[in-house]
C-alpha cells in the first residue's frame, strides 16, 4: 500500500507467476504531478519517493518485467532498478531541495526559478516534466509545507483579478500604453511578462480585441513551446477561449445519472451543501429526516445561518419534516422530481424552500477572461 502517492489510496502490486510488478502511477514515464493544475490535494513527494525504495526492496529480485497503469513496461532486473532508482531520487531531489531552500527564505515561485536537476536525472528521459513539471511541483511542494501566503505583507491582501487589472491599466496610462509595453517585451522574446501584462488589460477590459488577439498569440508560442503537456493544453486552451469565447463543456461526469447514482447518501447530501447560496440561505431555518428504508438508516439535514448539517441516526428528532424513501426516490427527488407517493409527515414545503437555496452548477465560466 502506498498510500499519499499519486492517489490517496494506492497500492504497487506483484503478479508472482508472471515476474510481473505494476507500479500503479508511482513511477511513469515522466515526473508526475503533485499538484495536479486541474485542482487536488497535494501529493507527498517524501513518502512518494519513499514507496519507490521499499518497491526495490520488496519485488526486484523476484520480477522480470515492471509495468505501470499508463505506460509501457521495463524489462529485466538492472533496467528495472535503475529506472526506479532514478524515479525515487528525482522525487526526493524536489522534496529535499525545495526545503532546503524555503529555509533560507524563498518563495515557492522563487524556488520554482533555482532548483536545477542533477546532471544524471536531467540525463534520463522518463524523469522530464512531460505531464508534471518541476517548477509547478516545486509551488506544490512549497503550498503542501507553507501554503499560499510567502510572508510578504503585500501579498496579504491583494485586489482580485479583475481590481488589480483596473489598477495596473490606469497606472501604465491606459490600455494603449500597457499593450505597447507588452508588445517590447514579446519582441525580446520575454513572452511570460508580455502575457501578465495583457491579461491585466484583458480584465480590465474584456472587449480590447488588440489585447485579446495579442495575448491569444503569446499563449499559442508559450504553448508549442512547453515540453509539459498539461501546460500546453492550458495555453492553447486559454488562447481558444480568447479568440472563440466560453464553449460548453463537452463531457459533464459530475452531472451523469451512473455517476450520481454510484454516490453514497452522505455524499449526495455534502453535494448539496456545497451548493447552499449562504447569504440567500441566512435567514432559513428547517430540519428534515430521510428515513431509507433500503438502508436501514435514518439521514438528519439541519439547515441553519447558510449551512446545511447532516447526521444519521439521530439521538433526538427535530424534523420540520420526515420522508420515508428509497435512495432510487431521493435521486429522481434531486434530478428535479417531486415527493409523489413517498411517505411523509409534516410540512413538505419545507423540501421546496430547501431546493430553493442551493446554485445551480455550470462548469461553463470564464478563465482567461472577466466575462
Amino acid at each position: 500500500m502506498t498510500h499519499g502517492t499519486e492517489c490517496p489510496v494506492e497500492m504497487n502490486f506483484i503478479f508472482p507467476e508472471r515476474r510481473a510488478l505494476c507500479m500503479a502511477e508511482n513511477a511513469t514515464h515522466n515526473l508526475h504531478n503533485l499538484l495536479t493544475l486541474r485542482g487536488a490535494v497535494v501529493r507527498d513527494a517524501r513518502i512518494w519517493s519513499r514507496y519507490l525504495g521499499e518497491a526495490i526492496d520488496l519485488f526486484a529480485d523476484d520480477v522480470d518485467v515492471a509495468f505501470a497503469s499508463h505506460h509501457w513496461p521495463v524489462w529485466d532486473k538492472d533496467h528495472i532498478v535503475s529506472y526506479l532508482s532514478a524515479q525515487r531520487d528525482l522525487y526526493d531531489y524536489l522534496h529535499d531541495q525545495t526545503l532546503r531552500l524555503l529555509n533560507r527564505g524563498y518563495n515557492g515561485a522563487e524556488i520554482a526559478e533555482l532548483i536545477e536537476m542533477p546532471p544524471v536525472l536531467e540525463a534520463a528521459w522518463h524523469t522530464h516534466g512531460y505531464y508534471g513539471s518541476v517548477s509547478h511541483n516545486v509551488k506544490a511542494i512549497y503550498q503542501r509545507y507553507l501554503g499560499w501566503f510567502d510572508g510578504n505583507p503585500a501579498n496579504l491582501w491583494q485586489h482580485p483579478p479583475v481590481e488589480k487589472a483596473v489598477r495596473y491599466v490606469d497606472a501604465f496610462g491606459g490600455a494603449g500604453a500597457l499593450v505597447a509595453k507588452a508588445r517590447t517585451y514579446i519582441a525580446d522574446g520575454n513572452l511570460r511578462f508580455a502575457a501578465e501584462l495583457l491579461n491585466h488589460v484583458v480584465f480590465a477590459d474584456d472587449g480590447n480585441t488588440e489585447a485579446r488577439g495579442a495575448l491569444a498569440e503569446v499563449y499559442d508560442t508559450l504553448g508549442f513551446g512547453a515540453e509539459n503537456g498539461t501546460w500546453r493544453n492550458f495555453y492553447l486552451q486559454g488562447a481558444y477561449e480568447l479568440r472563440n469565447g466560453i464553449q460548453p463543456a463537452a463531457l459533464d461526469s459530475a452531472g451523469s445519472a451512473d455517476m450520481i447514482g454510484a454516490l453514497s447518501v452522505d455524499q449526495l447530501f455534502g453535494s448539496l451543501a456545497i451548493r447552499v447560496n449562504g447569504p440567500r440561505a441566512w435567514d432559513e431555518q428547517l430540519a428534515i429526516d430521510w428515513v431509507f428504508s433500503d438502508l436501514g438508516h435514518t439521514y438528519s439535514t439541519m439547515l441553519s445561518n447558510g449551512v446545511l448539517i447532516q447526521d444519521i441516526d439521530p439521538v433526538h428528532g427535530r424534523a420540520d419534516l420526515t420522508i420515508s424513501l428509497t435512495k432510487p426516490e431521493l435521486l429522481s427527488l434531486l434530478a428535479g422530481g417531486d415527493l409523489g407517493d413517498v411517505q411523509t409527515e409534516g410540512d413538505t414545503a419545507v423540501v421546496a424552500r430547501l431546493l430553493g437555496v442551493l446554485d445551480v452548477v455550470s462548469g461553463d465560466f470564464a478563465i482567461v477572461t472577466a466575462a
